[in-house]
């Protein structure tokens, strides 16, 4: 287990700040999440592993070559293990807690190696996903595109937007999950949590 205050000395992290071509806004750092109050309360959370930073940096310039002007906006990064523990207490027993991790299993996102993301237009304007981040209903779950698009509840601007930024993320080597259009890992999660250590 790593410390959050220890992270600016281990030789594993890189500062978000860093980053060349990705639009860094935390939404934890502030009130513009699920919770609606600030969940970084105190500490630095603006770092990632270096081998999923390395990855963001390819899959952003991938999608400047492809679609000239669009970015990556990064929404939640490095998520040390006692948010994830304050975070598992406000939504375990209800609908929420489908979309965390159990701390007991631990969150890729507290090992450096999960980002939460979403793309910008060249105008600066957050591309429309059909949902917004951290919205957690059907609707975000790109297992059920196909449903969706049938339904009405997605149109095939939602999706094409989504697919574009699965497929920068893909070029970056990240997997998305089926239930957030906007959560990525990088890499094995099983190798993750058996080799990686995680942050507290």
């Amino acid at each position: 287990m790593l410390r959050i205050e220890d992270i600016a000395r281990h030789p594993g992290f890189r500062r978000l700040a860093t980053l060349h071509g990705v639009v860094v806004d935390l939404r934890y750092t502030g009130t513009n999440n699920f919770a609606g109050r600030v969940l970084y309360r105190g500490i630095d959370c603006a770092w990632l592993r270096t081998e999923a930073a390395e990855g963001l940096e390819a899959a952003a310039a991938w999608l400047a070559r492809e679609r000239p002007g669009h970015r990556i906006v990064l929404l939640d990064a490095l998520r040390p293990q006692r948010v994830q523990e304050a975070i598992w207490q406000d939504v375990a027993g209800t609908e929420m807690e489908h979309y965390f991790a159990h701390p007991g299993r631990g969150s890729i996102h507290s090992f450096g190696m999960a980002v939460d993301v979403t793309l910008q237009h060249p105008d600066g304007t957050e591309a429309d996903m059909g949902s917004g981040f951290d919205d957690m209903t059907p609707a975000s779950h790109p297992a059920l595109h196909a449903e969706h698009l049938k339904s009405g509840v997605l149109t095939p601007a939602h999706v094409a937007e989504r697919e574009w930024l699965h497929c920068a993320m893909a070029q970056g080597g990240f997997q998305g999950i089926s239930n957030e259009w906007w959560h990525f890992d990088h890499g094995d999660r099983e190798r993750v949590r058996r080799e990686l250590p995680r942050v507290w």
